[in-house]
């Protein structure tokens, strides 16, 4: 039998959780067996389509068995049909879509989604306002790209959850820290910002409220001194590293995503080694980190 070759297509290199991501799909792939070859989108969906298509179109002998996508933008809907009707094995993770269905009926290899309850995310980061600051305030949410799946979603379940007592500055990176550092830094140059009473600022990922402490650390040493105070909270608390961040302080809390793509990679390994057919979607839940009861009063701490 011929040794399976899998694609796994990431957003960037530029974050812990798309690292782990990368990580856990090698190590699946060693796992069944399975060559990898991992592509980076640096955060731009017409590169990460056209890598694809490339892969796809190309040379029969030299198509993968299956690929595995963490879209940028779009669900990608052509692509990935493009891909079935070549015989290519098509996983969507961290998202949903709408074409699954369609792409599953018409095609003999499997295609279905992996993904995180990304409105959950949300969900405890109110859960977390709510424990950090029991009195309300004023939270600057530095959110994931206009019209990413994941931020749009999380946006959707902060906010109806949200306790009536804290309200908003929202701002926007593209999950790097270094896009977290320039927001943030854009908004604290503003001249509305220095009287603006921040009581705590989250990052969508712990990426971009890494970026968001250095830009208050370099913008307001001297403007500021009680924004020293301010407790920053993230998202992905990425294996040792970045839950020490959070024992050391760095990050007042984060929230704990599984990595999906190496499920992905388990789950077509389990169709072509043993025929088994997967199930349209699989939905994992996201944990907070560390539990929200133990937040209780931090703002009041600091």
């Amino acid at each position: 039998m011929k040794k399976l070759r899998f694609i796994t297509s990431l957003v960037t290199s530029d974050n812990d959780y798309q690292r782990e991501q990368a990580e856990a799909a090698q190590a699946a792939a060693r796992r069944v067996g399975a060559d990898l070859q991992i592509l980076d989108a640096a955060n731009d969906a017409v590169n990460q389509s056209q890598q694809l298509l490339k892969i796809i179109q190309g040379s029969a002998s030299e198509r993968p068995d299956a690929i595995i996508c963490l879209p940028v933008g779009t669900g990608l809907a052509q692509v990935a049909h493009a891909a079935v009707t070549a015989g290519i094995g098509w996983a969507i993770i961290n998202r949903e879509v709408d074409y699954l269905g369609q792409l599953r009926m018409n095609s003999q290899v499997p295609s279905f989604c992996v993904t995180v309850d990304q409105e959950e995310v949300g969900r405890i980061e109110s859960r977390q306002f709510r424990a950090i600051l029991p009195g309300g305030g004023l939270v600057l949410y530095i959110a994931g790209p206009a019209g990413s799946f994941g931020s749009e979603r999380r946006i959707d379940g902060m906010k109806s959850t949200k306790p009536a007592n804290v309200d908003l500055r929202q701002i926007r990176g593209r999950w790097t820290e270094e896009s977290g550092y320039k927001a943030v830094q854009a908004w604290l140059r503003l001249s509305t910002s220095l009287p603006t009473p921040i009581s705590l600022v989250c990052g969508q990922n712990d990426s971009m409220a890494l970026g968001a402490c250095r830009a208050f650390e370099h913008e307001v040493q001297t403007a500021r001194q009680d924004w020293a105070k301010i407790p920053f909270i993230g998202c992905d608390a990425c294996g040792a590293a970045g839950k020490d961040r959070v024992r050391q302080g760095i990050l007042a809390a984060s929230i704990e995503l599984p990595a999906t793509a190496g499920i992905a990679i388990d789950t077509f390994a389990r169709f072509y080694l043993r025929s088994e057919f997967p199930a349209e979607r699989t939905l994992l839940m996201p944990v907070p980190f560390p539990p929200v009861e133990s937040l209780a009063g931090l703002r009041t701490k600091v």
